[in-house]
């Protein structure tokens, strides 16, 4: 692991990278996207999670190997930005937008909306939608979103979704697409309660019973799954799988049903100091803390801090409760052994990529053991 860090941190050199930043080793994306296209189920297509991948070069990167003009978009700027970039793409919402920012950006104009399935999760939305194609005279793609297990809102049993369906044909342009279904709680069920295997079959179920009061024409979208469980699938209703994180494996997504992923992205950082730390007050109660293994003999501060992610390098480079984490200059515990220097390089590991790829500015790509671009990434609000 060392050597690899080592690698990283050359290359950084040489590129002339000298302040926070996030990494991407591209041989490692493309040896997960290897292993969904392995492991992907036939039939199932993947509709790629912009706010996961938030980098226009990322999308283009992963959806030209896998062949997919498929999207799930969560927020407008990303959206219009998606439609632009990619003139074949078929947006999915995968959370329902209120009315009124639906509106405001079909309104707005600038991209092919036309191109978006807007998500509806309750009867009243159905309603205000309908109300909405009718006030700006044009069709509006749809599909529901249906609870799987996870309870987080969405039609609750298929009856509910027969008599919205009903409602479709009142609303005449409002255009039934499909559902989609999400189980991210489905790794997380503890033996106890029947435990994964139990959770995603029950999942699948769910989302067949519902599907079934779909009508031939309303069954263009079947989405299921997450980067956790779409390589999990087989043999199920859905047409298409929804991934994102998966491809750079942020700490949060080391699951069963991504076993041989790679950790593909890393927020790099200087070294200002290393230092033989010492608390606020009295010095005998630093050599108490010491001494009781509550407090480290030797630290450092880094450029930067208060990230989402886990430290992974220098060995054993810790955060410290005693000194918390600082967004300016993070105090970071080290082994009593440890030889990094000022100037060397610490590297995290996001614990998710959803908005933490966004906060460095141009993402430094990896390649055979140098730089080779600089992926600019889309604007967070």
């Amino acid at each position: 692991m060392s050597a690899y860090f080592a690698t990283l941190s050359q290359a950084l050199k040489q590129a002339g990278i000298f302040q926070p930043c996030l990494l991407l080793d591209r041989d490692r994306l493309d040896g997960n996207i290897a292993l969904v296209g392995e492991r992907l189920a036939p039939g199932l297509a993947v509709r790629l999670v912009d706010k996961s991948l938030a980098c226009l070069p990322l999308l283009a990167h992963i959806r030209k190997a896998l062949g997919t003009d498929r999207f799930m978009t969560f927020h407008p700027p990303i959206s219009e930005a998606v439609l632009k970039a990619f003139p074949d793409a078929g947006l999915l919402y995968g959370k329902p937008m209120p009315v009124g920012t639906a509106r405001a950006a079909l309104v707005k104009g600038g991209a092919d909306w036309s191109r978006v399935c807007w998500l509806i999760d309750s009867d009243e939305r159905l309603a205000e939608y309908g109300a909405l194609a009718i006030e700006l005279d044009i069709e509006l793609r749809i599909a529901f979103e249906i609870d799987v297990g996870l309870h987080r809102g969405g039609f609750a049993e298929p009856g509910a979704l027969s008599r919205a369906l009903k409602q479709v044909s009142v609303h005449k342009k409002l255009r039934c697409e499909g559902v989609m279904a999400y189980e991210a709680h489905a790794p997380h069920i503890p033996g106890l309660f029947g435990g994964p295997a139990k959770a995603l079959a029950h999942a699948s179920e769910r989302a067949s019973a519902f599907v079934a009061r779909l009508g031939p024409d309303q069954r263009r979208i079947l989405n299921i799954g997450g980067s956790k469980t779409a390589l999990l699938h087989h043999g199920v209703m859905a047409n298409e799988v929804s991934m994102g994180s998966a491809f750079v494996l942020p700490g949060d997504f080391d699951t069963a049903g991504l076993d041989g992923f790679q950790p593909a992205a890393f927020i790099a950082t200087p070294i200002l100091k290393i230092v033989e730390p010492m608390l606020p007050g009295p010095p005998a109660v630093t050599r108490l803390l010491q001494a009781l293994g509550r407090f480290p003999r030797k630290g450092c501060y880094l450029y930067g801090g208060k990230w989402m992610a886990e430290p992974v390098f220098p060995d054993g480079m810790r955060t410290n409760g005693l000194l918390g984490l600082s967004s300016n200059q993070q105090f970071m515990g080290l082994p009593a052994d440890t030889t990094v220097m000022p100037g060397d390089y610490a590297f995290l590991r996001p614990t998710q990529s959803e908005a933490v790829l966004q906060q460095f500015g141009p993402i430094a790509v990896l390649s055979q053991g140098r730089i080779v671009d600089r992926w600019p990434v889309l604007p967070m609000m």
